[in-house]
């Protein structure tokens, strides 16, 4: 079954004036000839995405869109007419946001993070910037400690709120933010806490022991990429040692607690040296 929204690995059935027919054995798809390449046989197998075109009509492309069904990304509005507004993802047909389906009002130019889905009425792929309809954090299947992919959503007084794995809503807090970060920017970050009422924080950083590896790592890239020497020390403030490695002090003084022991740096007065091998 050919699926709207998702790349489909098909079969090219025949070739026209027009391009390719692509199949899954029941259901044929054009590929038009600006996407058709030099050398192909028929009962070959091709991957292509599949969208709907102008008259909404299943057509496929090799273009690699700027998002995927039922998944979320920052799209900038091409236009906006009397329906809704129209992003550009990539594809030559824009992806259709009602109005109903905006947070806010839309402006033409500027970007917003959306979800695309396939509306079951018109059958038709639509995005949706009214993003809590799509995340329940109900049956989680995720555990404190494990790696997750993070997409960044909204910022708070309180923190940065996260989309998880496409699926929940998390909550970073900025106390545990060490870089920058932007609006739909994708990270790998951690589940910290689960609680009671299945909201989720999340950290940048492993916790724990296993969190300590890491940061340590980093200690070594930065000293090494500083001719063996860092102006930080226990006694350095905690913005100071943020700036240089993105880490909190306490990660900070748990790393190079770490290679001390391991005897790869000395720790003087003015700073942390590299100890050569």
């Amino acid at each position: 079954m050919i699926e709207i929204g998702k790349f489909n690995t098909l079969t090219i059935a025949r070739g026209t004036s027009v391009g390719l027919y692509l199949t899954d054995g029941t259901t044929d798809v054009l590929l038009p000839n600006k996407y058709v390449p030099e050398a192909w046989n028929e009962g070959d197998e091709f991957t292509a995405f599949i969208y709907l075109d102008q008259e909404e009509r299943p057509v496929a492309t090799t273009l690699e869109p700027l998002i995927k069904l039922n998944d979320f990304a920052l799209l900038r509005v091409s236009y906006i007419n009397n329906y809704g507004a129209f992003l550009n993802w990539g594809l030559e047909k824009d992806l259709f946001v009602p109005f109903r389906e905006q947070a806010r009002p839309m402006e033409q130019g500027k970007r917003y993070l959306v979800h695309m889905h396939l509306d079951e009425k018109s059958n038709r792929l639509v995005g949706s910037s009214k993003l809590n309809q799509f995340l329940k954090n109900e049956d989680l299947d995720v555990t404190e400690g494990e790696e997750v992919d993070l997409i960044v959503s909204h910022f708070t007084d309180l923190g940065i709120n996260v989309i998880i794995n496409s699926k929940y809503k998390g909550l970073l807090y900025q106390s545990d933010v060490y870089e920058d970060l932007r609006l739909g920017e994708r990270i790998v970050g951690y589940i910290k806490t689960i609680r009671p009422d299945n909201k989720i924080d999340v950290s940048l950083q492993k916790g724990g022991v296993e969190g300590i590896e890491p940061n340590a790592e980093k200690v070594l890239d930065e000293l090494r990429a500083s001719r063996g020497f860092l102006r930080l020390t226990d006694d350095s403030h905690p913005e100071d040692i943020k700036t240089v490695l993105k880490m909190s002090k306490k990660s900070f003084k748990k790393a190079i607690g770490t290679l001390y022991k391991q005897r790869l740096i000395e720790i003087k007065e003015d700073g942390i040296y590299l100890v050569q091998s």
